[in-house]
């Protein structure tokens, strides 16, 4: 299999408030994973590309339930289960999800005022919520791992590598 360099894409331009940086990067982040699952025909996307079972169509479904969790405050009962796409699922859908999830924490983040403000927590963990701050930064973490899984699966579905 041959392989398709794209040009990697350097950080994002961004404002020079703090809450601006973050914002920017988890959106730079987002459009990478969303890169990475477009495109490719229905069977690749739900394919596991590694012994796991972690496909491009549960990453993104995945981290849409992430952000539903911790910025929108819906309770997740199964973490694992969010790495599956439903038997209804396509490509579409998953990622329309996503993005509607994405327009949701953003208008979330956009109404913040101090980062340091507890953020948003799903009922029934009985801990403190971390800082917004803290919230923001996980969400750039967990999005950043996925982000990487999802360029080695899409260069072992069809050979493209690079943002």
């Amino acid at each position: 299999m041959s392989v398709e360099r794209k040009r990697d894409a350097g950080p994002p331009s961004t404002g020079p408030g703090e809450k601006d940086v973050l914002a920017g990067f988890l959106d730079h982040l987002r459009a990478c994973v969303t890169a990475k699952a477009e495109g490719l025909p229905e069977a690749q996307a739900r394919a596991p590309g590694v012994p796991s079972g972690t496909n491009l169509l549960g990453l993104v479904r995945h981290l849409t339930y992430v952000e539903r969790h911790w910025l929108l405050g819906e309770h997740v009962r199964d973490w694992q289960a969010t790495f599956r796409p439903a038997p209804g699922d396509t490509a579409e859908t998953v990622l329309a999800a996503y993005r509607e999830t994405n327009a949701a924490v953003n208008e979330q983040i956009a109404s913040w005022d101090d980062l340091g403000a507890a953020g948003p927590r799903p009922a029934g963990h009985g801990r403190q919520a971390p800082s917004r701050r803290w919230t923001l930064t996980h969400l750039i973490e967990e999005t950043a791992r996925h982000a990487g899984h999802a360029d080695i699966l899409r260069e072992l579905a069809d050979g493209t590598a690079g943002r």
